[in-house]
């Protein structure tokens, strides 16, 4: 058969309608194969990033030559919905962005929790968009934790670590056991804990924790169980497994936990710059530059500036007669005259002053007179039980958070 020879563009235009007779073998095979060597033109740019530290909303978009009419209108709506001011560095965000300027969709992560999104109304016409703040899905389930401090995991944090969990899971269980255990000193090694939390997952990947519902942690042979219970129209608080509280009026110690004593409450201890003894009116806890420094009982800021030798000190005057003293900070972040609760952050480890490394003092008085804080911490009373009228509605939140503590191991041993 004779080839017959069809100009390009009409194979492309309609060749399907040509009879197979004015086809050759070679062309039908030719049009049965897709063609791989079209390419489509993208109409859009999707940018995604992270925020940039001193940095504003203008100046981000500007980066991404996103500017005149369309960066002033996409600012002034997002504006109205979200405080500008609240931009954080390194959170990250997604431009869906048409080749020639104009945004079709911005979405910048507020937090774990909430998610800015910028949508454009309409793509004809002058810009404008709709802004708002939606929750970012998460998948939550009721997970049981344990570890152990050990020689390698000697600490609250790497056994969380090692349990394959964040620090934030460490940072509550800390809270809700800070009146009875001083994670800084008291820990041993063979102490172990159980934790019952809500974990929240995102895409597969962990995004963060909810409240503890019960912990078990077993310190130097002493087992204290906590659980989460939230009396009649009062505030979730935890309680033992009898119902008392597990607050104190003073937590066990200004920093969450990792660092050490270094030097205890005494009557007379030879000073390491100035080289003679005198007495030691706290106590030191060595711990690294910029760690956080809290309000041990809620009370008012009496001091919070340059003290002496004891460079840059918060104190607080408490109910009672108490007044701790906070020195050495690197900074400070509360106000003379402030109220403050506890557990709110006062400053940041240091060494300013009179001092030869990074380190907290840490000072108490009663009525005026310094006295020892960790004796002083363990005659605390705790906080109110659980009203008895309510005692048997907490037995039963009690027994099944206890219950979600022990599951995993009744599995196992079931299993074996």
């Amino acid at each position: 058969m004779r080839k017959l020879l069809v100009p390009a563009i009409a194979l492309l235009a309609g060749a399907a309608a040509l009879p197979y007779w004015m086809v050759s073998a070679a062309d039908s095979t030719s049009l049965a194969r897709p063609a791989t060597d079209v390419t489509l033109v993208s109409d859009a740019d999707f940018l995604a990033g992270v925020v940039p530290t001193r940095t504003t909303m203008s100046a981000l978009f500007q980066d991404h030559l996103i500017e005149g009419r369309e960066a002033v209108t996409l600012v002034g709506s997002i504006a109205e919905t979200f405080d500008l001011r609240r931009l954080r560095a390194g959170q990250p965000y997604t431009i869906d962005r048409m080749l020639d300027g104009r945004v079709r969709r911005f979405e910048y992560e507020i937090d774990g929790d909430r998610m800015l999104v910028a949508r454009r109304a309409s793509m004809d016409g002058a810009p404008r968009f709709i802004t708002t703040i939606d929750r970012i899905p998460k998948q939550t389930a009721v997970v049981m934790i344990e570890g152990e401090i050990n020689r390698e995991e000697n600490s609250l944090t790497a056994a969380i670590d090692k349990a394959g969990e964040r620090i934030e899971l460490a940072l509550g269980l800390a809270d809700v056991l800070s009146g009875e255990i001083d994670f800084s000193s008291d820990l041993q090694p063979g102490d172990r804990f159980r934790v019952a939390v809500e974990r929240h997952t995102r895409e597969g990947k962990l995004a963060g924790y909810g409240p503890i519902l019960a912990a078990e942690f077993v310190n130097d042979g002493r087992q204290l169980r906590a659980v989460r219970f939230t009396p009649e129209g009062g505030s979730p608080a935890y309680y033992d497994d009898q119902g008392r509280s597990l607050k104190r009026f003073f937590l066990k110690s200004p920093l969450k936990f990792e660092p050490r004593v270094t030097s205890r409450f005494s009557s007379s201890r030879k000073h390491p710059i100035l080289g003679y003894a005198r007495a030691h009116n706290g106590v030191d806890y060595g711990a690294g530059s910029g760690a956080p420094v809290v309000s041990v009982a809620p009370g008012v800021v009496t001091l919070a500036g340059w003290s002496g030798g004891g460079g840059r000190t918060v104190k607080v005057r408490h109910p009672n007669g108490y007044e701790s003293e906070y020195l050495h900070l690197s900074g400070i972040t509360v106000r003379a005259g402030a109220r403050i609760g506890q557990g709110e952050l006062v400053g940041r480890v240091g060494q300013s002053g009179l001092a030869t490394g990074p380190h907290l003092h840490y000072g108490l008085k009663k009525s005026g007179r310094y006295v020892n804080p960790v004796l002083e911490h363990r005659n605390m009373p705790p906080g109110e039980p659980v009203p008895a009228m309510l005692l048997n509605a907490f037995a039963t939140e009690r027994d099944r958070y206890i219950g979600l503590l022990f599951a995993r191991s009744q599995t196992k041993a079931a299993n074996n």
